[in-house]
């Protein structure tokens, strides 16, 4: 067990390429590095810290992002965090609900199991090799603290192709983390462009992804609708939570289902 406290950081790792994960990551409008992160991995390192602000906790701010970035992408979104009292992440996939675990400081576990086996099926893990790796990381282990717990975690998607630059290690601090990530060879800055450039940017990645019947047509206009509706009760939830992440999340989905009706509208005068 490591001797050397953890200090606040956090990772979001999107299984999607940079190409696709840029684009939507601009709505978060956060200043945020992006990196490959292997096979068919981003990792985006989050520039600023707004865990250190206000009253909202690391765990529910990093929730709050990957719901956001997940309910417009075809890809689950990985959040990853850590703290003085412990790590744990949050897994987001479209519209469904989030699944999520926890260790303290010491690495023991105080997450659900069920959500363990959420986790592998929402990834596609192998359900009896990988789930047994998942299940040990769910037991008392007096010699794995909480940054052990996460590099196991790291372990086992790392047979998905996930691959963490050099020195993105979960338990360092978010400014180590943030010099790291600037000095990688291929990392871009995801900076906030403004709304119109920003959804005309993921529109086009999706549309150029095969994904093109989504966006225009009969299918288009549904999808739109639902997530319309869908933005209207998480929106109110924020408000009552004082949530910034589910405000967000809320507001992503308005603005999806309104981009997505009048997109198709625009398309069919082309």
């Amino acid at each position: 067990m490591s001797d050397v406290p953890l200090r606040r950081g956090a990772l979001l790792l999107c299984r999607a390429e940079p190409a696709a994960v840029g684009p939507a990551a601009q709505l978060l409008r956060e200043r945020m590095l992006l990196a490959p992160a292997g096979r068919d991995w981003s990792v985006l390192v989050p520039e600023g810290k707004p865990w250190l602000h206000g009253e909202e906790q690391i765990d529910r701010v990093l929730a709050g992002w990957a719901t956001a970035l997940a309910v417009g992408a075809p890809w689950p979104v990985l959040a990853l965090w850590w703290d003085t009292e412990g790590a744990g992440y949050t897994l987001a996939s479209g519209f469904r609900r989030t699944v999520g675990y926890e260790w303290a400081a010491n690495g023991t576990p105080v997450g659900e199991h069920e959500a363990m086996r959420a986790f592998a099926a929402r990834l596609g893990l192998d359900p009896v090799l990988d789930m047994q790796s998942l299940e040990a990381l769910t037991l008392p282990d007096p010699a794995a603290d909480a940054r052990a717990r996460m590099l196991g975690l790291l372990a086992v998607l790392a047979r998905t192709g996930l691959t963490l630059p050099a020195g993105l290690t979960p338990g360092e601090p978010a400014d180590r983390m943030r010099e790291v990530a600037c000095a990688l060879p291929d990392v871009e800055q995801v900076e906030w462009s403004g709304w119109r450039d920003a959804v005309r940017a993921e529109l086009d990645v999706v549309e150029q992804s095969g994904l093109g019947p989504w966006l225009r047509g009969p299918r288009a206009r549904t999808l739109s609708a639902v997530q319309f509706a869908a933005g209207i009760p998480v929106t109110l939830w924020g408000v009552r939570r004082r949530s910034a992440g589910w405000l967000l999340a809320g507001a992503l989905l308005l603005a999806h289902g309104v981009g997505g009706i009048a997109y198709d509208a625009l398309r069919a005068r082309d």
